[in-house]
């Protein structure tokens, strides 16, 4: 009788287990991104707005007011950097120290959230704002609410896991792409996650090659394809696969607009570049869009 007992017992624990399994794989419904970034879609938005925003007078990059300001005028998906405090906190910030973006100093993972407050964000002429460092969850929820895109880049000494977590618990997944620097980045963040997008780095055919090789569906995959151009045949291939691709002009590119026309970045977009990762959304965007 007890051994009957026993064995009852095991196949009723089992049973819950694979009824658990089964239930948390149903609920793990594809992110709208993966459908969205499709070249045979074209209705994404063209244009990324590299920390969120940067080199606007009284706007800082990395702030949630100023995602609003950019938001306010043109469609676009913004790339934020995701650090986390010594208490655990996840914030927006590009650094390691908190010196150059805000008016405060020190690193930020030796920094309660608590001290963080204390401080103002600055621009990036130096000027002092009244804006806050912004939790990563306060910009989810404003992008939950608005329905805007982020490219969430997540800093070395933070944790995919904590990152993706945060995402679910606000249930951002339709608002958020995870950035990944090469295929073991990619491969992790795809264990952990495969019902979101991925940026993945497909600078050329070696790298492109390696991505392939995983078990990483391709529709999972948008392609950051470096910020130098990239030969057309790169982009062939990825278009063959389906593959959105971002050309970061942030940097020279972008310096090269500037100083010879806007209208680059028709000619880099017509190039093959489906979204231009920028530091100037405004300019980018009327040239692309008008």
């Amino acid at each position: 009788m007890k051994q009957f007992l026993l064995i009852f017992a095991l196949c009723a624990f089992w049973a819950c287990k694979q009824t658990k399994t089964s239930t948390d794989t149903l609920e793990l419904q594809p992110s709208k991104l993966i459908e969205l970034f499709k070249v045979s879609n074209s209705e994404y938005p063209n244009i990324s707005v590299h920390r969120g925003g940067k080199g606007f007078i009284n706007y800082p990059e990395n702030c949630i007011e100023t995602l609003k300001y950019v938001s306010d005028s043109i469609v676009a998906v913004y790339e934020v950097d995701v650090a986390q405090t010594k208490d655990g906190k996840l914030v927006l910030m590009h650094d390691k120290t908190i010196d150059r973006t805000t008016t405060g100093s020190g690193k930020v993972d030796e920094l309660l959230y608590q001290e963080l407050k204390q401080f103002n964000l600055k621009d990036d002429y130096g000027n002092k704002t009244d804006f806050k460092i912004p939790l990563f969850s306060e910009v989810l929820q404003w992008c939950v609410k608005n329905n805007v895109i982020l490219t969430v880049d997540i800093k070395k000494s933070v944790s995919q896991e904590a990152v993706i977590k945060t995402i679910r618990e606000f249930k951002a997944e339709d608002v958020c792409i995870i950035i990944t620097y090469n295929v073991e980045e990619a491969k992790t963040a795809y264990k952990i996650a495969p019902d979101l997008l991925l940026s993945v780095s497909a600078r050329n055919d070696d790298e492109l090659n390696r991505l392939l090789e995983t078990n990483i569906p391709t529709k999972n995959m948008l392609a950051f394809t470096g910020t130098r151009l990239s030969d057309p045949a790169l982009f062939k291939s990825l278009h063959d696969k389906n593959i959105v691709c971002i050309l970061g002009t942030l940097g020279n590119l972008d310096k090269s607009a500037e100083a010879r026309g806007d209208k680059l970045y028709v000619q880099w977009k017509e190039k093959g570049a489906d979204i231009i990762a920028t530091d100037r959304p405004f300019e980018a965007y009327k040239a692309i869009n008008n």
